[in-house]
């Protein structure tokens, strides 16, 4: 909807969506990186972590640019992007190789999300505002 003015939350989770897209392609961008200079030791499985993160980045920027048009749909989707990003914060948090200083933000994040994507003012402009087509 680019008639209305944008409320405040939704600017905040614009630019919380923003900050995890330039993220996830910075990730992108350092596993191509890894695949061509590294040897990993599964070629295949450093093919497929690539896709999946590139897919996620793509993904990530429709999301991003369905909330500015104010899409209804964006917001399912990025309500599942904040709830897998606060699940990978929370595996990132246990187990033996656990890093504490991903997990943290990742979590922050996808629950800070969550909250956003669930206000009123968010809902209200991602609410369908155009009238069935014949």
């Amino acid at each position: 909807m680019s008639d209305a003015r944008r409320p405040g939350a939704v600017v905040v989770l614009l630019v919380l969506l923003a900050a995890e897209l330039v993220l996830v392609l910075g990730l992108v961008v350092t596993l191509v990186v890894e695949l061509l200079v590294a040897t990993p030791e599964s070629f295949a499985s450093a093919v497929a972590l690539t896709v999946i993160a590139a897919l996620a980045a793509v993904w990530l920027a429709a999301i991003l640019v369905g909330v500015v048009r104010g899409r209804a749909w964006t917001r399912g989707a990025a309500l599942v992007w904040q709830v897998l990003q606060g699940a990978i914060g929370i595996g990132a948090l246990q187990g033996a190789f656990a890093a504490p200083i991903w997990g943290w933000p990742l979590l922050a994040a996808g629950a800070i999300g969550v909250v956003l994507l669930l206000s009123r003012r968010v809902g209200d402009w991602l609410s369908d505002r155009t009238p069935p087509g014949p």
